[in-house]
Parts: structure tokens; C-alpha cells; sequence
């Protein structure tokens, strides 16, 4: 089976978008042209339906550029194929097997301990 290049779907599905691309031209174009009176609407449907046929043809390639440039970024940072993030980081083995100071809540304070640090600014350091 044939694919085309709207996600791999059928052809006869594909032609059944580029028709309706066409028919939203057409529609667009025979309403403008519609002020020039009949003939400029059967120019302007017909003009219409060009343009919205290749517009829709530009916007299915467009797409399927971007869908290929994000799985090659998926694929290049993990997310597809690997695993998410950095793999194999060497982080250093804890020396004695305890917390941190400042993770056990001692120590690691600022020297003015009696200013708040709620609300939306803080205090400007002072000295």
C-alpha cells in the first residue's frame, strides 16, 4: 500500500483532503470574485480552488518537515529511544553516608536569622 505524505495514511484518504482544501478555496474564491458579478465568481472559485489545493499540499509537507525534525530532537535528548535526560552520570559517592548539614536543617542559615523571608520582596542586605 502506498502512503502519502500526510502521516503515512491512504492515498485515496490523502486526495479526499486535498479535495476539501480545493472546495475551501473554490468557496473563498467564487465569494470574493462574487463582486465582479457571475463571471468573476466562476474565475474566482476556479483561481480559489488552485490556491487551496497547493496551499493545503504546502501545509502537509510543512508539517511532515516538523514531524520529522522533532523526532529526530525526541531521539537526540532521550525522550524517544533512550532514556530521558543524561544517562551514565557519575555522581561522587557519599563520604560518610549522612545528610547534609543544610538538608538536616543545621547550619547553612544567613547570618540574620531573625529576618522573615516571606512575602513577595526581600529586605535589602544591609552593610
Amino acid at each position: 500500500m502506498k502512503k502519502t505524505l500526510r502521516t503515512g495514511e491512504h492515498p485515496k484518504k490523502a486526495l479526499e483532503h486535498e479535495v476539501e482544501d480545493g472546495a475551501a478555496g473554490a468557496v473563498a474564491g467564487a465569494a470574493i470574485g462574487s463582486i465582479a458579478g457571475p463571471p468573476g465568481a466562476i474565475a474566482g472559485a476556479v483561481v480559489g480552488a488552485i490556491a487551496g489545493a497547493l496551499a493545503g499540499v504546502a501545509a502537509e509537507k510543512g508539517e511532515a518537515a516538523q514531524e520529522k525534525e522533532e523526532a529526530e530532537l525526541d531521539k537526540e535528548i532521550g525522550v524517544s529511544g533512550g532514556e530521558l535526560g543524561a544517562p551514565n552520570l557519575k555522581h561522587p559517592r557519599a563520604k560518610l553516608g549522612a545528610y547534609s548539614a543544610s538538608s538536616a536543617g543545621v547550619g547553612g542559615g544567613s547570618d540574620d536569622e531573625d529576618e522573615s523571608a516571606e512575602g513577595p520582596f526581600q529586605p535589602p542586605p544591609k552593610g
